[in-house]
């Protein structure tokens, strides 16, 4: 018997492989991937062309906020969202709001630029009526009257401005001191009634024209000048009536803010003006660390000091002889001569 298996033939059966061929199938799970991923594609840009604005906006949040995709992976709703237990949701504890839709923050913007824009017509509308009071004021009072043109009321950038100018022979303080005139008192407590009517706040600013003292800026200046002028002004003003609180600046510019930059000592630099600010520039003064904010005066013109009924031709002031000839006299001596011409 073992002979007859050891002579039979061994018979090895070998099995080709072959990876596909005509008949395989491999191609066809590629195409199905290559199907897919364009009906996705496809299926994307659907959604994009269909989305609205801030549901386009959302998205890009989402993938760009690492936190938000954190809380996709590991489950929620979103890391700030306003459901969540924790207030304001996510790892501050201090938030006390979650997310907001976007729509909600657009539309909420759009209402504060509406406020702001109502407020600002608000506003306005105050000023020029407090402009249009004062004018009516000093036209029903005599004694101002004859001074109306020496008042300048306009409206700025930073509010409504008052802007009383010395003339020639008329000046508002005494030669080289911060002494008011008797009727420039008069129209200071006149202003200083109707500032009340506003809620606004007051700048007040000191000018002299450009005749230096005889000491320069090392003493006594225009500088010291023009400071002791506004706050003499200012002093006015509340005794006429205006509320302390009102005030927020008071500031001396000596020369450097020439009304008539032609002339520096033309006797119209020498003047006091009230701003009855706006809210924007009320914000660049109380504002931690905000700029001083100077208003920058209107170039000269010889029609605005004249009597606008007057249709002759103005003509211009001569120039005044020098402010500050007189230089400030000690305490202990006597006060120096008034000169009626500066």
């Amino acid at each position: 018997m073992s002979n007859d298996l050891s002579q039979r033939p061994i018979i090895i059966k070998r099995i080709k492989k072959v990876a596909g061929g005509h008949h395989g199938g491999a191609w066809k799970i590629a195409y199905a991937d290559f199907v897919t991923a364009m009906m996705a594609f496809f299926l994307l840009l659907w959604l994009l062309s269909s989305a609205s604005e801030d549901t386009l906006l959302g998205i890009a949040e989402y993938f760009q906020n690492p936190e938000l995709v954190k809380v996709a992976m590991s489950g929620g709703s979103g890391v700030g969202d306003a459901t969540s237990i924790i207030k304001g949701g996510g790892t501050d504890l201090t938030r006390q709001s979650g997310q907001v839709q976007k729509g909600t923050l657009r539309e909420d913007k759009i209402n504060r630029e509406t406020n702001k824009l109502q407020r600002q017509k608000a506003e306005m509308q105050r000023l020029q009526n407090l402009k249009l009071k004062i004018e009516q004021a000093i036209e029903a009072n005599p004694a101002l009257k004859q001074f109306k043109n020496q008042l300048l009321l306009d409206i700025t950038t930073d509010g409504l401005r008052i802007q009383i100018v010395d003339e020639q022979n008329r000046p508002m303080f005494a030669s080289g001191r911060a002494e008011l005139q008797a009727y420039t008192k008069a129209i200071l407590h006149e202003i200083g009634k109707t500032l009340n009517d506003v809620p606004n706040r007051i700048s007040l600013s000191g000018h002299t024209d450009a005749t230096p003292f005889p000491t320069g800026d090392k003493g006594y200046s225009n500088w010291e000048l023009s400071a002791d002028r506004a706050n003499a002004s200012r002093r006015e003003l509340i005794v006429g009536g205006m509320d302390t609180s009102k005030m927020l600046r008071v500031v001396g510019l000596s020369s450097a803010v020439l009304f008539d930059p032609d002339d520096p000592f033309n006797p119209i630099n020498r003047r006091i003006s009230i701003i009855v600010m706006n809210e924007e520039a009320e914000k660049d003064i109380t504002k931690d660390g905000g700029a001083l904010k100077i208003d920058v005066e209107h170039s000269f013109d010889a029609e605005m000091i004249v009597n606008p009924n007057d249709q002759t031709t103005p003509t211009p002031a001569l120039p005044a002889p020098p402010e500050s000839a007189a230089p400030i006299a000690p305490a202990t001596a006597p006060a120096p001569p008034v000169e009626t011409n500066t």
